[in-house]
C-alpha cells in the first residue's frame, strides 16, 4: 500500500481509471434509458450513478489534461 510509485505508473493508473469510468458512464446512461418507461425508480437511480461517473471522469481528465476540461478552480 506504500509503494512508491514514478509518474508513468501513476499516469497508466489514471488512464485505466478514466477507461473504467467511461464505460460504467455508458453503462448506467444505456441502462437509464432503458428503464424510464418500465420502472422509474430504478431510472433515476441509474441518472445518479451516471452524473457520479461523469463527475468522476470529469475530474480524472481535468488531471491528465488540466484546463481542456473546463472544470472551475
Amino acid at each position: 500500500m506504500t509503494d512508491v510509485v514514478d509518474a508513468g505508473e501513476l499516469l497508466r493508473r489514471i488512464q485505466r481509471a478514466r477507461a473504467c469510468a467511461r464505460e460504467e458512464l455508458r453503462s448506467w446512461r444505456a441502462r437509464s434509458g432503458e428503464l424510464e418507461r418500465d420502472d422509474p425508480e430504478a431510472a433515476r437511480e441509474a441518472r445518479v450513478r451516471t452524473l457520479a461517473y461523469e463527475a468522476v471522469l470529469r475530474i480524472l481528465d481535468e488531471i491528465v489534461t488540466p484546463g481542456r476540461t473546463g472544470v472551475r478552480h
